[in-house]
């Protein structure tokens, strides 16, 4: 059963980044192409869109969805949820294709609800396929294979627009783009029905050790599922760690919407700066790929030490992260394009280097949640990663509708404290939960 399970997560780890591969490299330049739309459309009328908004409402019914996605996947299965789920996302890339403001705004809140159910059910999935000494590297090689999904899009999206000196995304390297990111995400669909139903496993080696299986989830009933979820919150470590949560969601939307914006919109990087974009990008891949591979190989060497450590480095990596960008680019870089310097000229080299230092950090964060949700939680991993998602999105809203509105510096502000704040919090729960939990008590 073993191989089994490892196969799971592999083949889950294959879906979900030729899936994210598409949406991942979509989110990345919503908004840079909506500006191209509007550019090619500045003599007749004006698009009227915005990415950071479609970003925010799809955050938003994300979060409130996440109270009825444990149902959902209690009522049809991970495996079924996961594999509709695909098909909105799908949809929402393909209206690229032709875009219209009111098919844009509607698919994002379809894919909200969809994002919901499709990430409570990997989580869900990823721990009934995973042991309490498996589940950090079950982690680690999950997040590993998801991020490469940032490499391979951006690097796609660079070489198509980085041969040409505009300032913008033209209508024909559009149409190319989205036919392709289209079909690639049409392949993570078709590998969702490769997934093999799991079974109850026994470790005899050591000790007794149940896996609860697709069918007990079922069985639980989805009203029980979302009451289940309602009473984790009275859980005094799960509110610290929704600190934790919280965080992550606003720096999930930094890197993957603000910054790379930022840098495209930095006109003194040249001619090429849009192409900018998704260089950042892949670097912001090659960052979270090296940390999932990391503590997905050395997962049993460090969780010896805790998940602690780990956070704490995603927290310094951070703040130097927040530090370079607060130098390199200039203030209102989220908001237009700019012809003038931050506090420094910007240079391209202190940009590659800060997305590789935020993707590298959002690793630290994310592989230690997913771990300590899974062992922690076990026995409702389904309520337990869904109140990860509605922190997270949630965060991840609210920061998407300032965007477009704040300073950077602001923005990097906000960032800072709530990084203190959330690995704080997360220190305090493995300091305490998790050793408890390892001495027997139930009440954590």
């Amino acid at each position: 059963m073993a191989n089994v399970m490892l196969y799971n997560v592999i083949v889950m780890g294959f879906s979900f980044m030729f899936l994210f591969t598409a949406f991942q490299t979509s989110s990345g330049i919503e908004q840079t192409v909506i500006e191209s739309i509007d550019y090619d459309n500045k003599t007749s009328e004006h698009f009227g869109g915005s990415g950071y908004y479609s970003q925010a409402i799809i955050y938003g019914v994300f979060a409130f969805s996440n109270w009825l996605a444990p149902s959902v996947v209690s009522l049809i299965g991970p495996r079924v949820t996961m594999l509709v789920s695909a098909l909105v996302y799908t949809g929402f890339i393909a209206i690229f294709l032709q875009l219209k403001i009111w098919t844009l705004y509607m698919m994002s809140v379809f894919l909200g609800f969809a994002a919901a159910c499709i990430w409570t059910a990997q989580g869900n999935f990823l721990t009934i396929n995973s042991t309490s000494e498996t589940v950090g590297r079950n982690s680690g090689i999950f997040w590993a294979m998801l991020q490469c999904s940032l490499l391979f899009g951006n690097l796609f999206i660079f070489f198509e627009i980085g041969q040409t000196n505009t300032t913008h995304i033209e209508a024909s390297q559009r149409q190319t783009i989205f036919i392709v990111l289209t079909s690639v995400s049409g392949i993570g669909v078709l590998m969702f029905l490769l997934l093999r139903n799991p079974k109850q496993y026994q470790d005899n080696s050591n000790q007794d050790i149940q896996v609860v299986s697709q069918d007990a989830e079922v069985k639980r009933g989805p009203l029980e599922a979302l009451i289940s979820a309602f009473k984790l919150l009275k859980k005094p470590h799960m509110l610290l760690l929704m600190v934790c949560f919280f965080y992550t969601g606003l720096e999930l939307t930094f890197f993957s919407g603000v910054y790379g914006t930022s840098v495209g919109n930095t006109h003194l990087f040249g001619l090429k700066s849009k192409s900018y974009v998704a260089l950042c990008g892949i670097f912001i891949g090659c960052g979270e790929i090296f940390g999932g591979a990391t503590f997905g190989l050395l997962g049993n060497r460090t969780n010896k030490f805790g998940r602690d450590p780990i956070v704490l480095l995603g927290f310094i990596t951070h703040i130097i992260a927040f530090y370079f960008c607060f130098i390199n680019l200039p203030s209102e870089a989220p908001i237009k394009d700019v012809d003038v310097q931050g506090y420094f000229p910007p240079k391209l080299a202190l940009a590659l280097v800060t997305a590789f230092l935020l993707g590298f950090g959002d690793s630290c964060f994310n592989t230690q949640v997913y771990s300590i949700l899974g062992y922690l939680f076990s026995k409702d991993s389904s309520p337990a990663f869904a109140l990860f998602k509605f922190t997270q999105s949630l965060a991840a809203a609210i920061a998407f509708f300032y965007a477009n509105q704040l300073m950077l510096q602001w923005q990097l502000l906000i960032l800072v404290v709530f990084s203190v704040l959330g690995t704080l919090s997360f220190a305090m729960v493995e300091w305490t939960a998790s050793r408890k939990f390892r001495e027997g008590y139930e009440s954590i």
